[in-house]
């Protein structure tokens, strides 16, 4: 099966659509990657979306019009990838949308809103999308995310150790996967979401994010603004847990910088950095691990990658394509995967890792223009990931 994966993260820098052959071979599910393209969203749009998000207030008018606007985007990034990855031919379009709110209270989340209306998607590629992936684990009494776990956990199985998948984008999370013992999955807090929100503004505007960590080596670690950031009570709280942008925010950023006599934007942004290094390397000594395999947009800060290794001495750090997953597709290949499962009637959750009470088939399908025809569940679900290359070596 040929399923194209559509991503956008807590950062909403870009689209990014992986595609990607899926076989079932055993109790193996291989994966052949076919490439990604990444769409930068439209500025307006990326403007409007910042603008509608909390703590500011919106209107449903301002909602209707994001979910047409971003639905819209998430089409026209697949039409491109079905163009240029798949030779005009695909079987499913799995979205993740675009996350607006994360309702949590008290460690226990009530709902989850994912934009991005898919029938925009179905309309324009002919192809049917899952989509709205994340609120049937919710319901399942799950926090509804890191919904890349099962795919982590396909993936690692078999290593060695305790082996650890990082993601760092908006939010960094970790999925422990060893072959003893259960699972575990949690955001560990912050990784790009205040750095972010920091450099823009501080630099007015001029700058969206800290390119390759430059303001950040420029600056000095504050260890009294450090400490103050680290007694965030979100850290000590146990897993599974989950948390967004609705909690780590510019407002929140202001709020812990309150009462400090100025700092230069370099030191603010290098003690934003170690915080998502320590939050990271607190939580990855929680879970025991042996190794840490890391992906996402933080993977491409070098002064974040090198706190990380200084925060986790004798633990080795290296990177998803080190391992042949690029590092910036990973999660639009891990959604890919999860559309799979739910077209094959298969859980796309480990409880173990989101807390839900049982597992769970995953989303909602948009019919493409052929209507819903779906694949029989295999008679062996799939335990394994295996990434084989494609022989055009895209």
């Amino acid at each position: 099966m040929r399923v194209i994966g559509l991503m956008s993260g807590t950062s909403f820098d870009a689209i990014d659509a992986a595609a990607a052959d899926l076989t079932l071979e055993e109790d193996t599910l291989v994966l052949t990657p076919l490439g990604l393209v990444s769409d930068p969203w439209p500025d307006e749009l990326r403007a409007a979306l910042a603008a509608a998000l909390p703590p500011a207030a919106t209107t449903l008018q301002e909602i209707c019009r994001l979910d047409t606007r971003i639905g819209q985007a998430f089409a026209a990034a697949a039409v491109r990838a079905r163009r240029e990855l798949c030779e005009d031919r695909a079987d499913l379009i799995t979205s993740h949308g675009q996350t607006v709110y994360h309702w949590t209270e008290h460690g226990r989340v009530h709902g989850t809103l994912q934009i991005g209306q898919p029938a925009w998607i179905a309309e324009a590629t002919g192809c049917p999308v899952v989509s709205d992936l994340r609120t049937r684990d919710v319901a399942a009494g799950g926090q509804g995310a890191p919904l890349v776990s099962v795919v982590d956990v396909m993936w690692l199985r078999g290593r060695p150790g305790v082996p650890v998948a990082l993601n760092l984008g908006g939010i960094a999370n970790i999925t422990a996967a060893g072959e003893a013992g259960e699972p575990i999955a949690f955001d560990t807090g912050p990784a790009n979401a205040l750095i972010d929100v920091a450099v823009r503004d501080l630099t007015h505007g001029r700058m969206d994010y800290d390119a390759e960590g430059r303001l950040a080596a420029r600056g000095s670690v504050d260890a009294e603004l450090l400490q103050r950031l680290l007694d965030e009570p979100y850290y000590a709280q146990p897993a599974p847990k989950t948390t967004g942008k609705e909690a780590f925010h510019l407002p929140y950023l202001r709020a812990e910088l309150t009462g400090y006599a100025p700092l230069p934007a370099e030191d603010v942004v290098a003690t934003l950095t170690q915080l998502t290094a320590r939050t990271v390397a607190d939580a990855v000594r929680t879970v025991k691990a042996t190794e840490v395999i890391a992906s996402g947009g933080g993977t491409r800060n070098p002064v974040l990658m090198s706190m990380l290794r200084s925060a986790l001495p004798g633990i080795p750090l290296r990177t998803s394509d080190e391992l042949g997953l690029p590092s910036a597709a990973k999660e639009a290949y891990a959604f890919a995967v999860l559309g799979y499962l739910t077209v094959h009637g298969l859980a796309g959750t480990v409880p173990a890792c989101t807390g839900a009470r049982r597992p769970s088939v995953l989303g909602s399908l948009t019919p493409g223009a052929r209507g819903l025809r779906l694949p029989p569940p295999p008679e062996t679900p799939p335990l394994r990931l295996r990434l084989r290359m494609a022989a055009s070596g895209r």
